[in-house]
C-alpha cells in the first residue's frame, strides 16, 4: 500500500495482531516439531475447516487456484470438455479451467448481486458441457438451489469457487456444501487468510476425496509410487497452524464485516451510489464492499488524494482480456458484466476498520458527489 494512503483497502496484519499470542505459540509449536509438510497441523485443520463448512472431507493444497484445478481434474474434466462459469471473476477461475484442458464457457452476471445469473446457464449448455463452476464473488453466494436443479436435470458436475465466501450462506446452507466439490483460497487478504498461499478442496464424496489426495501429491498412495498423474500442491504446516487459530475467530470477523457493510449502505444509498444488494435468504460475508457509480474513475482518484485506498475487482472482464482472445468472445457479448466492470469500486473493509474511518470514507464520497452534481 502507498504510504500516503492512511485508510487501507484491507489490513491482513491486523488479524495477526488480534490473536498474536495464539499465532506465535502455534508457529513455535510447528517449528519445534520438525515436521513442516502434511503433518498433524494440516490434518487437524482439514478436519476442522471441513466441519466448520459442514462437509465430510477437506484436503489442504498449495493455493486457491490449485484447489480449483485439482477439483476439476478430480471430476474428470479434461480436453474437449466445457465448463460454464462467469467472466466477472478473478482470472484464477478461468485459468484453472484451462489448466484442466477444458474450455471455459462464460455467461453473464446478475446486475444486483454481481454473481452468476443462473437464468443464463441452460442456454450455454451443449453436448460437451461437463460442469458448472459458480463463483461466490465478494462474499455473495450464487442462487445455488436453482443452479443445483439445473445441474441435476442435465447430469453436470457442480464445482464451487468459494475463494471469497468463507462462512457465507444461501438458504441457511454454507457455500462449499452445495456442489459435488468446492475450492477455497487462504490468500492473506481472504476472510480466512494465511500468511502466504494456501487452499483447500472440500467434498462429501469419498471417491472425490481419494482422487484429490492422490492428485495433490504426484498420484501417491504409497510414497514414491505414482498411481495416477498428479502434481505437487501441499498446504504446509505453518500455514495450517495459523489458519487453525484464525478459524476460531472467523464468525466474529465475518459479523464485523457485515456490521461495517451495513453502516456503509445506510450512509451511501442516499448519495446516488449503488450499494451491494442482499437477496432474500442470503447471508453474505463481505469479503469486499463493492459499490457502483458511473463516475468510478474520478471518484477513485478523488479518494486516493484523500488518503483512501480503493481497488477495482475486476477492471477488464476475462472475455475481453488479451490472454483470452482465443475463447472467441467480443465486446458486447456479456453486457451486464461489461457495464458493471466500468462502474465497480471496492471500498476499505476489514474487521478492524474503525467507524470513524468509515465516516471519513463516506464524507469524502459525499463531498465528491456534491461537487460532481454542481458541474
Amino acid at each position: 500500500m502507498d504510504l500516503a494512503l492512511s485508510i487501507p483497502l484491507t489490513h491482513p496484519k491486523a488479524s495477526y495482531l488480534a490473536c498474536k499470542e495464539e499465532i506465535d505459540a502455534a508457529i513455535k509449536r510447528v517449528m519445534e516439531s520438525g515436521r513442516y509438510i502434511l503433518g498433524q497441523e494440516v490434518k487437524a485443520f482439514e478436519q476442522e475447516f471441513a466441519a466448520y463448512i459442514g462437509v465430510r472431507f477437506g484436503i489442504g493444497v498449495g493455493s486457491g487456484t490449485e484447489a480449483l484445478h485439482i477439483a476439476l481434474r478430480a471430476c474428470g474434466i479434461q480436453s474437449g470438455d466445457e465448463v460454464i462459469t462467469v467472466s466477472h471473476t478473478a482470472v484464477a477461475t478461468v485459468a484453472a479451467i484451462q489448466l484442466s484442458g477444458a474450455r471455459p464457457i462464460l455467461i453473464d452476471i446478475d446486475r444486483d448481486t454481481l454473481v452468476m445469473d443462473v437464468s443464463q446457464i441452460e442456454r450455454a449448455i451443449t453436448p460437451r458441457t461437463k460442469a458448472i463452476l459458480p463463483v461466490h464473488l465478494y462474499g455473495n453466494v450464487v442462487d445455488m438451489k436453482s443452479l443445483r436443479s439445473i445441474s441435476e436435470s442435465h447430469g453436470l458436475w457442480v464445482i464451487e469457487d468459494c475463494a471469497q465466501s468463507h462462512g457465507a450462506t444461501h438458504q441457511g446452507q454454507k457455500s462449499g456444501t452445495w456442489g459435488n466439490i468446492a475450492a477455497f483460497s487462504f490468500y492473506p487478504t481472504k476472510n480466512l487468510g494465511a500468511f502466504g498461499d494456501g487452499g483447500m478442496v472440500l467434498t462429501n464424496d469419498p471417491e472425490l476425496d481419494e482422487r484429490v489426495r492422490l492428485l495433490r501429491e504426484y498420484g501417491w498412495r504409497q510414497r514414491y509410487i505414482s498411481e495416477i498423474l498428479g502434481l505437487n500442491s501441499r498446504l504446509d504446516e505453518l500455514q495450517a497452524t495459523i489458519l487453525r487459530v484464525k478459524l476460531k475467530h472467523l464468525d466474529q470477523w465475518n459479523e464485523e464485516r457485515r456490521k461495517k457493510a451495513k453502516i456503509y449502505t445506510e450512509r451511501l444509498t442516499s448519495l446516488g451510489i449503488v450499494c451491494p444488494s442482499e437477496k432474500a435468504g442470503a447471508l453474505p460475508v463481505y469479503h469486499l464492499y463493492v459499490i457502483r457509480t458511473e463516475k468510478r474513475d474520478a471518484l477513485q482518484m478523488f479518494l486516493k488524494a484523500k488518503g483512501i485506498e480503493t481497488l477495482v475487482h475486476y477492471p477488464i472482464p476475462i472475455h475481453l482480456q488479451n490472454a483470452y482472445k482465443g475463447l472467441g468472445y467480443r465486446k458486447g457479448d456479456l453486457p451486464v458484466t461489461e457495464q458493471c466492470a466500468s462502474e465497480i469500486l471496492s471500498l476499505p473493509l476489514f474487521p478492524e476498520l474503525k467507524e470513524d474511518e468509515i465516516e471519513r470514507v463516506v464524507e469524502s464520497i459525499r463531498s465528491f458527489m456534491k461537487a460532481a452534481s454542481i458541474k
